[in-house]
């Protein structure tokens, strides 16, 4: 089926339209909203605490009830090891009113999968 000229051009002048109102629409550069945004408004804590990490100047007492609790593993991720001390820091966590939130986007300031948010 071929189209003819006039509806061709009816074609790309709505698609373009199209795109043109999405372009609009949708913001270039979203703010960070929530708890994983640049500088830890949250002041979260990575579960499971990783051995010879820098503790937090200001770290909350929620954060150091679960490393009383369950010691900072030198485990690497992974191992049984590992999800024994994560599953426990979860548990303590949330025993001590904190939320567990999982991060899906690692990065240099997030490096853990989880952590309490306090």
């Amino acid at each position: 089926m071929k189209l003819k000229p006039v509806n061709l051009m009816k074609t790309f002048v709505l698609g373009a339209a199209s795109l043109m109102l999405w372009l609009i629409a949708v913001p270039a550069h979203a703010a960070c909203s929530g708890c994983l945004c640049p500088g830890d408004p949250c002041n979260l804590c990575p579960l499971p605490a990783i051995e010879g990490a820098e503790p937090k100047a200001d770290e909350p007492e929620v954060c150091a009830r679960i490393k009383q609790a369950v010691p900072p593993t030198p485990h690497p991720r992974g191992s049984n090891e590992h999800f024994d001390s994560l599953d426990r820091s979860v548990i303590e966590c949330v025993n001590n009113g904190g939320d567990v939130i999982v991060n899906s986007r690692r990065n240099e300031e997030f490096p853990s999968k989880h952590y309490c948010k306090p």
